[in-house]
């Protein structure tokens, strides 16, 4: 192959946001010894102009990001930073939370048992205690997979708010197997006959030889935030096994959601309400 000598590569595009980038760097200066801080001391650590901090900061406080003190003039992180924080770590301590249930629901069934999220158009796991089966289901903690092609996804989409379900639609569903759904019709009547039992199967959909069942889990409002799950092999959870197993399933993730607070004619009264 020919080799042109004395042509200049093309810059790469930049994906980083400067400004974005800095005011995370702002808000990252905030400590427990440090709670307030003035906008001289802030350009100092950022090594940035007042000028520039000032910008950062009221743009922050525009969106709850950040607060300020109307005696002194400086600042502090606003209850948005609070929220968020609340928020990841629920999503971690309501995992701690499902344990007990999902050891026990390993105990019943025998097969892997996993606790996910979902993450636009996928799945996390947060959780997986594996089957003590020579053959069995393997996932570490953190991986994703496809949420149109496995069970704990599908249980989630179904309960997703419409725009969820056409974003995820939106981007095509890709065909892993000769059972994955690809037709998008076919798998909104899926979603629909998921809500109708209350729980999704997965039939060698993301990868041949596994099947798995999953069940949704709900927080206090009765949202549908995450799925409880079991897989493992197909010579051995057969079709007829595997729908053995589904009130085990429903019954952990409906242990995990009251653990959760969730009480159905409590969250329904909420929904009401709001």
């Amino acid at each position: 192959m020919e080799r042109k000598v004395g042509t200049s590569k093309p810059s790469k595009p930049k994906t980083r946001l400067s400004s974005v980038a800095n005011a995370i760097r702002l808000l990252k200066v905030f400590s427990d010894d440090d709670y307030e801080i003035g906008i001289s001391e802030i350009g100092k650590r950022l090594l940035l102009p007042k000028s520039t901090v000032h910008r950062l900061a009221s743009t922050l406080i525009n969106e709850g990001m950040l607060e300020q003190n109307t005696e002194t003039g400086k600042y502090r992180l606003g209850l948005v930073v609070f929220e968020l924080g609340s928020l990841v770590r629920r999503k971690m301590d309501f995992s701690s939370e499902a344990k007990p249930f999902l050891m026990e629901l390993r105990e019943k069934t025998g097969e892997t048992v996993h606790l996910a999220i979902l993450d636009q158009a996928s799945i996390v796991y947060i959780n997986s205690l594996e089957s003590k089966q020579a053959i069995r289901m393997t996932l570490d903690v953190g991986m994703r997979k496809p949420a149109c092609s496995t069970a704990a996804g599908k249980v989630m989409l179904a309960y997703a708010p419409e725009e969820t379900v056409n974003r995820v639609l939106g981007s095509g569903l890709k065909e892993f197997t000769s059972n994955s759904i690809v037709d998008p019709d076919a798998f909104r009547q899926e979603l629909a006959a998921i809500r109708a039992r209350g729980y999704a199967t997965a039939d060698e959909e993301n990868e041949l030889g596994v099947r798995g069942l999953a069940a949704p889990v709900r927080d206090h409002f009765g949202s549908v935030i995450a799925a409880t799950s079991i897989a493992g092999p197909s010579q051995r959870l057969t079709k007829k096994v595997l729908l053995s197993f589904a009130p085990d399933v429903v019954a952990a993730a409906d242990a995990i959601s009251s653990r959760l607070g969730y009480r159905p004619h409590r969250a329904g009264r909420l929904h009401r309400l709001a």
